[in-house]
């Protein structure tokens, strides 16, 4: 039995034929799957991660990578264009924002509550009031047995020892939020310290942790410390939160309830930058975290991916926030920001 060349031929060219038909969903799937990286605040890395998981299961061709380093981290890579979108809890400034050459657009994803955590052995429901607190970050209080320590907790046997302060290492949104706050309501602390992501602290007895989870291990592993960290924080490492006094004189002990009434009458202007120093209700030392992308990414493939990721983020992912205790962004809040980023981004 013999075959002839050109029915081998017409043989070959209908197959080759078939496997590009075949193959053409498959090299279209692989040239629309987009990896995005981004860094920056630990304040919302546990949140960010859940995200990232959740929104391959809408799309599936979106990976979402993102490392917690910090804020000012955050806001240094997006200004130098070494990431796809940043993270911060600090709003960027406008000196920030001008040496961003390809434009940046700030997405309010949440907000939160900065807890007071300490290590006091026998000690589980500590208050510190509006002047106690900036006393203690400025240096003012030293010791737990400090007289006005005492005189916001009647009756409670506080240890005479010296306070051990733990501060972050590293610029940090969540730093400005804590610092911010105890700006807004001590003169002193301004003056001293101030509202900063990387303040020069004035502490004695002072440790640094890197992150969230490096000031979180600090606390949790030495008797007598005192140190602030994102809520989320303080509930999985099992850490006492201080009850802090509000404007109203009221002592709160953060949560997402309490942190959901405290930014309940936040107004976002069109830039969607907000500093909530000393609200009028609720836990008092809240803010809110951002999602800094570009407004110029010079490839459509990557616009696309980036709208379609903050799209997910204010639409889908919201229902996540609570479940991690973080507060929603409000629906009308939501719906400019996306008119922004879908009319904005290319």
């Amino acid at each position: 039995m013999s075959f002839s060349t050109t029915a081998l031929r017409g043989v070959f060219t209908t197959s080759l034929v078939t496997s590009v038909v075949v193959l053409s969903p498959i090299l279209t799937a692989i040239a629309q799957a987009e990896t995005l990286n981004g860094a920056g605040a630990t304040f919302p890395a546990p949140l960010y991660e859940r995200y990232a998981r959740e929104v391959k299961k809408k799309h599936p061709d979106l990976t979402i990578n993102y490392q917690g380093i910090g804020s000012g981290g955050g806001i240094r890579q997006v200004i130098a264009g070494t990431v796809d979108f940043g993270g911060s809890d600090a709003a960027m400034k406008d000196d920030e924002i001008n040496k961003v050459k390809n434009g940046v657009i700030l997405v309010p994803t949440a907000g939160g509550a900065v807890s007071v955590v300490y290590n006091l052995p026998g000690v589980n429901n500590l208050k510190l009031s509006r002047s106690t607190l900036p006393a203690i970050f400025a240096g003012q209080i030293t010791n737990w047995g400090d007289a006005k320590i005492k005189a916001d907790n009647p009756g409670v046997n506080l240890p005479n020892q010296p306070i051990k302060f733990v501060v972050r290492a590293d610029g940090s949104g969540t730093t400005f939020i804590f610092t911010n706050h105890l700006s807004a309501i001590s003169s002193y602390f301004k003056g001293r310290i101030g509202a900063n992501t990387a303040p020069k602290w004035t502490l004695p007895n002072v440790l640094k942790g890197k992150g969230n989870p490096g000031v979180a291990a600090l606390v949790a592993r030495t008797p007598g410390a005192i140190g602030y960290v994102e809520y989320a924080y303080a509930v999985k490492n099992n850490l006492k939160s201080a009850q802090i006094q509000n404007k109203t004189g009221e002592f709160v002990s953060p949560s997402l309830q309490s942190a959901n009434s405290a930014l309940a009458t936040v107004s976002f202007p069109n830039n969607y930058r907000v500093f909530v120093g000393d609200p009028g209700q609720g836990y008092p030392i809240v803010g809110l975290t951002w999602m800094m992308i570009y407004k110029q990414y010079g490839n459509a493939n990557k616009a696309n991916a980036v709208k379609k990721w903050i799209n997910w983020v204010l639409q889908d992912g919201q229902q996540y926030n609570d479940d991690l205790n973080y507060t929603k962004i409000p629906a009308d809040v939501v719906s400019r920001v996306l008119q922004t980023v879908n009319s904005t981004v290319k």
